[in-house]
């Protein structure tokens, strides 16, 4: 009777288990839930106050955990989520833009997008949603775009970067309240190649000497208090 009882218990248990593996794989939840969570968490704990530079894109801001110690006096928010692509930060715009009302959006986006079936032209088109989405909703904010970075570890996608650079700072050229900072150029030897000691060993992410060069564009381009 005994054992009849424990099987029984341990029959529902698996069952339990089952149905429940079978739930999560076919609902899973989106790219990025776990990072949007994060932020909310945050700001849960303590909003950002409103008018500030909020700094949106993939891990290259994600990673520059200490922006404020390269550009002092500046009031940054990160909401940076690594990974991510311009569609990323269009799914998740009410959750990373939307709350902070920011003066100025920094974005860096659109390396991630790049890939063989997707061209310039694509990142392109991309970005303009994302810009007329923030502009629809924050008419005074100024939007600047930072260029896609030539990254050692995708050379091979140097000529598309440096195209959607080259459109995307042409297109914001004819719009008001906007900027474009350059660091593509900034991060290349006299040959013309990324310079290998500002990256960190995968030859994608940068280090202190990266996040340096980037200071130094940065902050003629920002907003301070």
């Amino acid at each position: 009777m005994i054992q009849n009882k424990t099987n029984r218990i341990l029959f529902l248990f698996l069952f339990f288990l089952i149905s429940n593996a079978g739930f999560s794989q076919q609902n899973p939840a989106p790219p990025f839930w776990n990072e949007i969570q994060y932020f909310k968490k945050l700001d849960s704990a303590v909003m950002p106050p409103k008018g500030k530079i909020l700094m949106i894109g993939s891990s290259s801001f994600t990673h520059w955990k200490d922006a404020g110690y390269y550009l002092p006096g500046y009031p940054l928010i990160n909401r940076g989520f690594g990974g991510s692509s311009l569609p990323h930060l269009i799914k998740y715009f009410d959750d990373i833009v939307t709350p902070y009302k920011p003066r100025q959006v920094l974005i860096y986006c659109g390396e991630n997008d790049l890939g063989p079936n997707v061209t310039a032209d694509t990142v392109v088109e991309r970005f303009k949603t994302l810009f007329t989405m923030i502009r629809k909703q924050n008419k005074k904010a100024i939007i600047t775009y930072v260029s896609m970075k030539p990254s050692p570890s995708r050379a091979h996608l140097m000529d598309k970067m440096k195209e959607g650079n080259e459109k995307i700072k042409s297109w914001l050229q004819n719009k008001k309240r906007t900027s474009f900072i350059d660091v593509y150029h900034k991060m290349l030897d006299s040959n013309g190649n990324p310079i290998p000691d500002i990256f960190l060993e995968d030859k994608l992410h940068m280090n202190g000497k990266g996040y340096t060069i980037w200071a130094k564009e940065f902050a003629p381009n920002l907003l301070k208090n």
